[in-house]
């Protein structure tokens, strides 16, 4: 039988089984779930959170699946899985890959949600889950190798909200169990289902993107399994008649390789970014600049003095949504290199309380935000594997000091240890959980292979 692209995704997903995981992506995607999850607790303390739950409770007669940090409350498994994604982008505080997507967020909920949903005897166990949650994964980052457009910092759609309805398809099609002729139809309906503009950024409809990503891959395998077709080359890139190139200007499929002892996974060769506090990723690296050249300053005067500065040069890649002189709004300001790099000048820090409403119109803050001059350097390219951040404080004196940042702590370059990883979750966490249940959690997904029922795990939320 010839092979198309679609037939070769589906045949993976079908047919890889755990012993095709390797030490390196077990251990990977492990901290990516427990990462995930408390990005979730915390995320369910967000006003738009409050907004998604409000409207999900309206349409819950099937009330199985765990809500993030609501111990009181369950919703219908799709419910539970478009709340939970949103409550993991809430703050944007979640995982990030090579080529930019956020990969946990569009596929966690839908798996655990998933699991609590399946009939006793036949409940996945850990090991299963994690397969399913890597099926996720890998269906997300081939697709987006398909495009060199997907490679930089996005313009049109937002990715989570293309491959991560893929993946999400994908992964829970590998949980249920789906036949490969299943597979290749859950892919097709998701397609239709997939895509958000990227003008929605820095608003309170960008969480919505991962929300919907996680339940209409969800569902879309819940119609393929009792039946739904659609089309069997939705990967193809078929002359005249787009499929899933519609949402690339350049798209060159390629097959996926028949799972075997000798399959690399893409997260074995490309490890994740985890973000230290709740904004854009590309905020990152003008931050870690900014405490640079912050330590530099006190040094030179001291202490800190606003006053001593007469400009602030950010120079940062060409991208327009997160090129925000004066954020208005908690998600504005997530979205925001000025902002960022100016809280970061003045705290020494950013984290949860730096998006709150008092923080983001102080007066000082603001009169830091009046000097901040923005430069786009030509070798500086909206690439989250290329790209730096570099902050110059110009001083009244005439002189000058500069921090620069090539990879901040978290990105894939630079991991977080297992004890900053830990120490994000519990802080987190600890919003909604109590020590005891946060501790249990950590015990959990550490030992996810040797769980007997996956659905544990959500219920343990």
């Amino acid at each position: 039988l010839w092979e198309t692209v679609t037939s070769s995704f589906a045949s993976f997903i079908h047919g890889v089984q755990p012993e095709h995981l390797s030490k390196i992506v077990r251990h990977r995607s492990k901290r990516m779930i427990l990462d995930s999850i408390g990005v979730g607790l915390v995320g369910s303390t967000t006003h738009v959170f409050d907004i998604a739950l409000q409207y999900c409770r309206l349409y819950s007669p099937v009330a199985v699946s765990s809500v993030y940090g609501k111990p009181g409350i369950k919703l219908s498994p799709t419910l539970a899985a478009f709340t939970n994604g949103v409550a993991t982008h809430s703050m944007d505080f979640d995982d990030t890959w090579h080529p930019a997507t956020h990969p946990s967020g569009a596929i966690l909920p839908a798996l655990l949600a998933a699991s609590q949903m399946l009939p006793p005897s036949t409940k996945p166990n850990g090991m299963d889950f994690l397969l399913a949650f890597n099926v996720g994964l890998e269906v997300q980052g081939r697709l987006m190798h398909f495009s060199t457009e997907a490679h930089n910092i996005p313009k049109r759609f937002h990715p989570p909200s293309v491959v991560g309805t893929m993946g999400s398809a994908a992964a829970t099609a590998k949980l249920l169990s789906l036949s490969t002729a299943q597979c290749t139809h859950a892919l097709g309906i998701a397609a239709s289902l997939a895509g958000a503009p990227m003008a929605n950024a820095a608003t309170q409809a960008k969480p919505l993107h991962i929300g919907n990503a996680t339940r209409l891959g969800f569902e879309a395998a819940l119609l393929a399994a009792r039946g739904m077709e659609a089309n069997p080359l939705i990967l193809d890139d078929i002359p005249g008649c787009s499929g899933f190139s519609v949402f690339y200007s350049v798209y060159q499929p390629k097959p996926l390789s028949t799972p075997s002892d000798h399959h690399e996974f893409l997260l074995e060769k490309q490890d994740i970014a985890f973000k230290r506090f709740p904004a854009h990723l590309g905020m990152h690296w003008v931050v870690d600049a900014a405490l640079s050249v912050r330590n530099l300053f006190i040094h030179y005067a001291g202490s800190f003095s606003p006053s001593l500065i007469r400009t602030i040069v950010l120079k940062i890649p060409v991208s327009k949504y997160i090129n925000r002189p004066f954020p208005s709004s908690e998600h504005e300001a997530r979205h925001s290199f000025q902002f960022n790099a100016c809280t970061a000048l003045l705290d020494g820090e950013v984290g949860l309380s730096s998006f709150t409403e008092s923080s983001i119109h102080r007066q000082e803050l603001r009169e830091l935000l009046d000097k901040v001059v923005v430069e786009h350097p030509e070798d500086n390219v909206a690439n989250f594997d290329k790209m730096y951040g570099e902050v110059e404080l110009l001083l009244h004196s005439g002189d000058v000091l500069t921090g620069k940042c090539d990879t901040f702590y978290g990105h894939w370059r630079k991991p977080l240890s297992k004890e900053s990883l830990l120490k994000k979750f519990r802080s987190n966490a600890s919003h909604v959980l109590s020590e005891e249940k946060i501790e249990t959690i950590i015990t959990m997904v550490d030992n996810l292979e040797n769980l007997s029922d996956s659905s544990q795990l959500a219920c343990s939320l």
